[in-house]
């Protein structure tokens, strides 16, 4: 056995997109960091679609980037598609998607990587914890290497005992082509931790040329496409547009023809898969009433032919899935570069993590990503950027970083993984957040920021241009509140824009209430504006994000009210080790839910299923007493 001799701080085992963000906020932090990976020439890998963000997706996006991580910054420099989902609605579900070079975004990660002195790297696969006295200490690895370390950060994505199913076939591997790796969960159960099984899957790749595209929808991104980086001046690189067709009755038909070898429907697969993007062969099982689902036939890059269909996800046997393709209109003549496939892979409930990330059991062993049970990228980004935050903080002996749920939906996030914990893959949604009117992403930057830079994750320069944005946003909010606008001010425009003309002077913030009238417009009637404006650099790109803060003042006063109930809550700690057998009047349901999830907080305990309001007053009663 060789041991090495370098000690890191933080070992972070895994190089997908938790791992990417968990090693780039420790080496950051300045810790002395290691990834391994069992492959580097696939970090950053998009094992499925070839894309980053949508909806509530993109707000955890926005927040990683306002926190100081990388994906945002990454999306943006390989971006070829750009759109802000939801604009029909209101601006708390506008969500940023974009559409990936897939090589390129897994290149420009890796490199941002390589330019952090204190991130060193190693080949290989972990299959072993060293764990002394309830404390991770290091790694072992299959080639015989022991490493030591302060920390360790476990995204394993779907490598743990990783199955692959396409039909009857199964093939051992964490991603096609890839080997699964072993013996990490065998040592946690060895050390008290429960596993899982859960299940994804991926649709099968065609090759572009082979796509009529007469019979298929253009869907064209936005003009001009808005960054998610808070950082980027904009997108530079050539954008494309993506398809839309649908499956007809006879898709159906031929898929229905593999369902006696479907690994699914025969119970080959004991994983549980995700139930808000299921396979093509569940949804027509699920839905047989309609007669045909959307498709997005998505490229995977600029400089490939290799096109992703977006909504196809199977692990039907492969020549069910070709005949199926070649009934899908523009698809008569396709050719299929490789099968879709259904993954098994273990996970260990979050219940067993803090929402630190930090295991319950082993003092100094982080889990982040689909580990925990969650799926996508988003989520595991944002994870890895907690975990890595933390694992530095836990090597200086200082407190955890802890997001509250109204404070970010990463916040929600983590926190709905360790109270509610999750039997099937977990997905971020814009309904999961109660505050999600105060947790726009727009106002990321403005939520987040400070508390990056605190951290030493966000540069000076851009800490400040935040300051200078929030400042200008303030005041002009204030302005808003104590000007008055006249008729000849403002009714040429008003006239315009199809609004009710005035007939006296009315408040600014009166006037910009109203759905159809837009600050940008009407600044330039009203000179205290112009004033203001001329006071700050890029005060002309902060005008949609205070707009939206006069705009919804009041919906925003109320929801501030309810936060600050929400905080007293959380604002109760619960000892470690307590001992909920020795408080009677617990209901059963209450008391087992309690003992099992290990709630840090009373917050978290009232958000626990099966705990109800009277087992939250016994214990306030209790913890006072």
């Amino acid at each position: 056995m060789f041991v090495v001799d370098e000690t890191y701080d933080v070992i972070v085992v895994g190089g997908g997109h938790a791992g990417c963000e968990a090693a780039w906020a420790s080496a950051r932090m300045g810790l002395n960091t290691l990834m391994v990976t069992m492959n580097l020439n696939t970090i950053a890998q998009m094992s499925c679609n070839p894309a980053i963000g949508g909806t509530a997706k993109g707000h955890l996006v926005r927040e990683i980037d306002a926190l100081g991580g990388v994906m945002g910054r990454v999306i943006d420099q390989t971006g070829i598609q750009f759109r802000m989902l939801n604009r029909s609605k209101g601006p708390a579900v506008w969500s940023p998607r974009a559409q990936a070079d897939r090589t390129a975004y897994a290149i420009t990660m890796r490199k941002l990587l390589e330019t952090l002195p204190s991130l060193s790297f190693r080949q290989d696969s972990v299959h072993d914890l060293i764990i002394e006295d309830r404390r991770v200490t290091g790694i072992r690895t299959t080639l015989g290497v022991t490493i030591r370390a302060r920390a360790v950060v476990l995204t394993t994505g779907t490598f743990m005992n990783g199955l692959m199913h396409i039909g009857l076939k199964n093939l051992h591997g964490g991603r096609s082509g890839e080997a699964s790796s072993t013996g990490i969960t065998e040592t946690l159960v060895n050390h008290g931790f429960v596993f899982g099984r859960l299940k994804t899957g991926t649709p099968p790749r065609i090759d572009s040329r082979s796509v009529d595209y007469s019979k298929v929808e253009a869907q064209p991104g936005d003009t001009p496409p808005s960054p998610f980086s808070f950082y980027s001046s904009g997108i530079t690189q050539p954008q494309i547009d993506m398809y839309m067709t649908r499956t007809t009755e006879e898709t159906h038909s031929v898929l229905k023809t593999g369902f006696d070898e479907s690994p699914m429907f025969t119970g080959r697969i004991q994983g549980i898969g995700p139930r808000y993007c299921p396979s093509i062969e569940d949804k027509i099982n699920r839905f047989a009433d309609k007669e045909s689902h959307q498709l997005f036939l998505e490229p995977e890059g600029i400089g490939t032919n290799e096109m992703y269909i977006n909504g196809f996800s199977t692990s039907l046997p492969e020549p069910v899935q070709y005949q199926a393709l070649r009934t899908i209109p523009g698809l008569e003549k396709v050719k299929m570069i490789r099968p879709g496939y259904a993954i098994e892979y273990d996970y260990f409930p979050p219940y067993q993590i803090r929402v630190s990330t930090e295991t319950k059991t082993i003092r100094g062993l982080f889990f982040a990503g689909q580990i925990n049970g969650t799926s996508g990228y988003e989520e595991a980004a944002a994870q890895g950027l907690v975990a890595g935050i933390n694992a530095g903080l836990y090597c200086r002996n200082a407190d955890p970083f802890v997001l509250k749920r109204s404070e970010a939906y990463m916040g929600v996030l983590m926190d709905d993984l360790v109270s509610k914990g999750t039997d099937e893959p977990y997905r971020m949604f814009t309904s999961r957040a109660e505050h999600r009117i105060a947790l726009r992403q727009d106002n990321a930057d403005r939520r987040l920021m400070e508390m990056g830079y605190q951290l030493g994750l966000v540069d000076e320069w851009k800490y400040k241009r935040m300051v200078s944005k929030r400042t200008f946003i303030q005041e002009l909010f204030q302005l808003s509140q104590r000007i008055a606008v006249t008729p000849a001010q403002v009714n040429t425009y008003l006239e315009r824009c199809g609004s009710t003309p005035i007939e006296q002077k009315v408040k600014l913030s009166d006037l910009l209430k109203r759905p159809e009238v837009d600050l940008a417009e009407i600044s330039s009637q009203v000179q205290e504006i112009q004033v203001l404006m001329t006071n700050f650099d890029h005060s002309e790109s902060y005008l949609p994000d205070a707009e939206i803060e006069i705009k919804y003042e009041g919906y925003l006063k109320r929801e501030l009210e309810q936060i600050e109930k929400v905080h007293q809550m959380d604002g109760y700690p619960i000892p470690d080790k307590m001992n909920y057998d020795s408080i009677k009047s617990l209901s059963t349901e209450g008391r087992e839910k309690l003992k099992r999830m290990k709630p840090e907080t009373i917050g978290q305990a009232s958000r626990i299923p099966g705990v109800t309001a009277s087992d939250v007053s016994v214990l306030l009663i209790y913890l006072r007493h």
